[in-house]
């Protein structure tokens, strides 16, 4: 059968209008309670990278609002601002990284006992007894 003008064929857009676009705000919020109980079970960490999943206008905000506000709140001065936050789930965090000009350029959620930015390095606590070392030298 061939198609003239006037003749209909199906539709292969899935166009979709409204806030649910993507549908996966409910999948990440199972990803997460899946991750959270490896983190107990096996003590292994998990890092959703909010940036590289497909979300549709608002659905980001869907899984913040859902994830709540917990005790545990740091912010991070490092190459930009960073804000790290404990979601009302201990274990779940919310990691934002901006830029210069606070504009947020990654977010993550990181299924943790604590996430690595807030851990000293090995490197910092050298520099750091060296610097104490001095100072105690001196007096």
């Amino acid at each position: 059968m061939s198609l003239g003008s006037n003749d209909h064929a199906p539709s292969l857009f899935n166009i979709q209008i409204g806030d649910d676009l993507t549908w996966n705000v409910q999948p990440l919020l199972h990803e997460i309670k899946h991750a959270l109980a490896e983190l107990i079970q096996s003590g292994k960490s998990h890092i959703i990278d909010l940036r590289s999943i497909p979300l549709a206008p608002g659905e980001e905000e869907k899984i913040i609002h859902a994830l709540g506000t917990g005790e545990v709140q740091a912010q991070l001065n490092a190459m930009g601002p960073s804000e790290i936050i404990e979601t009302q789930y201990a274990g779940v965090w919310l990691v934002t990284h901006k830029n210069d000009e606070n504009e947020i350029v990654s977010r993550f959620i990181e299924i943790t006992r604590l996430p690595d930015i807030l851990s000293s390095q090995a490197e910092d606590m050298n520099d750091a007894y060296a610097r104490l070392s001095e100072e105690l030298s001196e007096n």
